[in-house]
């Protein structure tokens, strides 16, 4: 969730909070270009997955029980390379990283995504709804930040408080086989809502100009928290 490295001022001279407006704005419009693309490239990545039978199989077979904690694990692994990758000074490397981060989030999305299908009886409806709605309180929350020029850095401690009894909580129910049902989600999507106000801020005050594909990697993983229980919430419903 903290994407920032020591000694910003050293490593990344040109912090985008001292640029003149015309060079924040082009920092601005590569972050969220590089948004759209991982985007683009998880539909991509997602449609490929669901067509291969193994590929689902497999990912369905390990959604209970200790399997499953261990996917989230591996995710979490991955995920934290894919974004060391992504900060690199490398800029082949960043892209390296942002595209493995894509793929991995594709590959953990293939057991909610098969069964919202299902839900839906093969159709898009439903997750179609659900991006819909997560666009528009992406773009809300975007807009906040930018709107009020509010830094929400001090979010830090309680995101990451409330983190770790998310997860715990998803141990728990996993292990011991319950649902944890609307509310959960419900409080998972004020989660990622406070993931992506954070992550706005850093954007706006802790990242380096030559830092947009990290950035981007940040937004987008939040933008994909919002989408999984925004999600989860529509087919609660069925």
């Amino acid at each position: 969730m903290d994407n920032q490295f020591n000694s910003f001022d050293t490593q990344y001279p040109n912090l985008v909070s001292n640029l003149d407006e015309t060079a924040k704005a082009v920092f601005y419009r590569k972050t969220y270009m590089h948004v759209a693309l991982a985007v683009l490239a998880f539909i991509g990545v997602e449609a490929l997955l669901l067509k291969i039978p193994f590929v689902v199989e497999t990912m369905m077979s390990l959604t209970s029980g200790f399997l499953w904690i261990a996917i989230l694990v591996a995710f979490g692994v991955g995920s934290a390379f894919a974004n060391k990758m992504a900060h690199s000074m490398s800029r082949t490397t960043q892209y390296l990283g942002l595209g493995l981060y894509v793929i991995f989030e594709a590959i953990i999305f293939v057991p909610i995504i098969y069964i919202a299908l299902y839900y839906s009886g093969g159709g898009l409806e439903m997750i179609s709804q659900a991006g819909i709605i997560t666009v528009g309180l992406f773009a809300g929350l975007t807009a906040v930040v930018f709107i009020t020029n509010t830094n929400f850095s001090f979010l830090k401690t309680g995101l990451t408080i409330f983190f770790f009894i998310a997860l715990a909580m998803i141990i728990a129910g996993a292990i011991f086989g319950f649902e944890l049902g609307l509310w959960f989600s419900a409080l998972m999507v004020v989660f990622a809502g406070g993931t992506i106000l954070y992550q706005t801020s850093q954007l706006k005050y802790e990242y380096d100009s030559s830092q947009y594909v990290g950035a981007a990697l940040g937004l987008f993983s939040s933008l994909m928290l919002l989408f999984w229980y925004i999600l989860r919430i529509f087919m609660s419903r069925d």
